[in-house]
């Protein structure tokens, strides 16, 4: 097969790579983001426990967590101009030699031989170069028509409920059996597979011959990765700011609630680690059903504007609910409402963010979308912890239904446009 899976230096430009060829390469993308998540969620399951082995209180594991947030916040644009300006293959590549430096820190930290403490805050730095799931937006962006943008954006969602159920479920198995050390090794080697997967078989760039304004002219100075004025000014285009204030306002209550679920899990729901990990499997569960399969479905009979204003609803409604709840079991309830509204926000606002903006930026657009969530883990335990310390659980119902019932009184007054891609 040509092209798809040619060595580094033989890669096609997409303008003349085949069906199967695109195909081929968006599978690829698949995986690796499968991989990336699973490792990611693997570690999740060991920080906690490697910091209380370390002696950190809870305030130093906020710092921890926040320190994360806000390494991935910063990096989040850069790293999508970078992939615009250098190509996915080395997009994908520079973010698994971060995850598996982070990684090795990791397994450093769990060492007793070593200053753990420092090395545990030290393997956060690499989080800012850690974007995968981004990069892949990118290829999938680039490689799909627009009318199959959503749905192909959506199936990514299995490969987070890949990563949420299998990176969950071997963390916590991998620490019991064999250690708190054992997972991380395991996640730095694949992590190594990815990286060498991407620089042989990923093309050197996924945008077509018509989009290379990047390149500079002969003579001409070379546009630099961190222009944050560059990166500002995506924002200022048509449309761009309406739909990307509706995709951080709509996730903004969802988001503090769910960077507080820890605690209301263990305060409110008086759940045991276990049935809180089960909780959290069947939220992937639900995730990766809906992502991967109902968006597609929903995105050929209905338009974005339609599935957003849809969201947007879904989200008032779950609020309501949550106002009201007072049980696990009615939190169940409502957590299918909830998992649809984030998974047809985000994916819809991401397929019309890239419509608004050239192809040559579709990675440093999505760079900018992958921000928010960092932005909502930096805010979100002093906003979160103020309000529920304050109001308890309620006012997170409360305040996702107000601030969405102003996001759809928006999209109603002004519909968002409906765009064509820009040209290949």
């Amino acid at each position: 097969m040509q092209g798809a899976w040619a060595p580094r230096d033989q890669g096609q430009s997409p303008g003349r790579m085949s069906a199967l060829g695109r195909s081929s390469v968006i599978l690829l993308t698949y995986v690796l983001a499968a991989i990336e998540l699973t490792c990611l969620f693997m570690q999740f399951s060991v920080v906690p426990y490697l910091s209380r082995k370390l002696g950190l209180d809870s305030i130093a594991f906020g710092y921890l967590q926040t320190t994360f947030g806000v390494l991935q916040l910063l990096g989040g644009p850069v790293f999508g101009r970078f992939a615009d300006q250098c190509g996915a293959r080395a997009a994908l590549t520079l973010s698994f030699l971060a995850a598996l430096a982070l990684y090795l820190l990791l397994a450093a930290a769990c060492s007793p031989a070593l200053p753990g403490v420092y090395l545990l805050f030290a393997s956060r730095l690499p989080g800012a170069l850690m974007h995968t799931l981004p990069a892949a937006q990118m290829v999938i962006t680039d490689l799909s028509a627009p009318e199959e943008r959503p749905a192909a954006l959506g199936r990514l969602g299995l490969c987070f409920g890949v990563g949420v159920i299998l990176g969950s479920l071997l963390g916590g198995t991998l620490v019991s059996a064999y250690g708190i050390q054992c997972p991380v090794i395991l996640a730095a080697l694949a992590t190594l597979l990815g990286a060498i997967l991407s620089f042989t078989c990923i093309p050197a760039s996924t945008k077509g011959t018509k989009t290379d304004p990047q390149t500079p002219p002969p003579g001409g100075p070379r546009a630099s990765v961190f222009d944050l004025k560059a990166i500002a000014s995506l924002l200022r285009l048509p449309d761009v700011p309406r739909i990307f204030l509706v995709k951080v306002a709509s996730n903004f209550p969802t988001g503090l609630f769910m960077v507080m679920f820890s605690i209301i899990s263990m305060d409110f729901f008086q759940l045991e680690a276990a049935q809180a990990g089960y909780l959290m499997s069947f939220f992937g569960l639900l995730q990766m059903v809906t992502q991967g399969l109902v968006i597609g479905q929903l995105s050929s009979h209905f338009s974005e504007e339609v599935l957003l204003r849809a969201s947007v609803l879904a989200f008032i409604a779950v609020g309501l609910a949550m106002a009201w709840m007072s049980s696990v079991f009615h939190f169940c309830l409502l957590v299918p409402g909830l998992v649809f509204s984030l998974c047809t926000l985000n994916v819809v606002t991401d397929s019309m963010l890239t419509k608004a903006v050239s192809a040559s930026d579709t990675g440093a657009m999505l760079g900018l979308c992958a921000s928010v969530q960092p932005l909502l883990r930096t805010l979100g335990p002093t906003v979160g912890g103020f309000l529920y310390r304050s109001f308890g659980v309620p006012i997170f119902g409360h305040v996702q239904v107000a601030i969405n019932v102003l996001v759809l009184l928006v999209l109603w007054r002004k519909p968002m446009p409906q765009r064509k891609d820009k040209v290949r």
